[in-house]
């Protein structure tokens, strides 16, 4: 490390370029490992055939832009989840508005088209969200079902609360021996954490390595948000 800060100046500036590189290139690892793709081509939401939405903090978003095509590239859809990920209840319609822009223009810079989506964070929400979404041409997605797996709690407690759908799709099928076509179930998992990048999903991962095959046999489809409020109801 000596003999480069005392070497010639073409050296130093090239030092300097590299270091450049490392704190803005989303896919250097100069400073650490991170992860801006998937190692596999077809991962577990592929070998069950299932379309998600992922609702994307921006910051994140901006860091990781290859990982937001490869999203989209693998038939799923992403939704704008505010910049930060703050309790939108406490911000201010400026502050609210800001959070949504920022994100927005992340995705929207990452996929060359902006994103229609929205699910604020932690589902809080007070009388200037949805409006201040609503100017960004968003539509608001909230959930009927959040079993909690970003909780610090064993997968034997997670599998459990994922049950309800299949309890759905088991009623609604009353007297007939065929399953329904769906549960119109919104389900709300995490991929990780707001917190920082690359946190822990193993759990989630489990459980629904347990569950799709199961919701799969019943006869649900695995489809995103759009798909799911655009299907006619049967």
């Amino acid at each position: 490390m000596n003999s480069l800060l005392i070497a010639v100046p073409g050296a130093v500036a090239a030092l300097g370029a590299a270091a450049a590189y490392g704190a803005a290139y989303p896919r250097s690892q100069l400073f650490g490992r991170t992860i801006c793709r998937t190692n596999s081509a077809r991962n577990l939401l592929d070998r069950y055939n299932a379309r998600a939405t992922f609702f994307l903090i921006g910051r994140y978003a901006r860091e990781c832009p290859e990982l937001v095509k490869e999203t989209v590239a693998r038939g799923h859809l992403v939704g704008n989840h505010t910049e930060t990920h703050p309790n939108l209840f406490r911000l201010s319609r400026r502050e609210i508005r800001i959070e949504l822009r920022l994100c927005h223009d992340a995705i929207s810079n990452a996929l060359g088209s902006p994103p229609k989506w929205f699910r604020p964070p932690f589902g809080f929400r007070n009388p200037w969200v949805v409006p201040s979404a609503r100017e960004l041409g968003y539509r608001t997605v909230m959930w009927t079902l959040l079993p909690g797996d970003w909780k610090e709690q064993p997968l034997e407690w997670l599998i459990p609360r994922l049950k309800p759908i299949a309890d759905h799709v088991q009623r609604g099928s009353g007297n007939d021996s065929r399953p329904t076509a769906g549960t119109g179930d919104v389900l709300c998992l995490h991929d990780g954490t707001h917190r920082q990048m690359n946190g822990d999903r193993s759990r989630t991962l489990a459980a629904l390595e347990h569950w799709l095959p199961r919701w799969r046999d019943l006869g649900l489809e695995f489809v995103t948000i759009e798909e799911a409020v655009s299907a006619p109801a049967l």
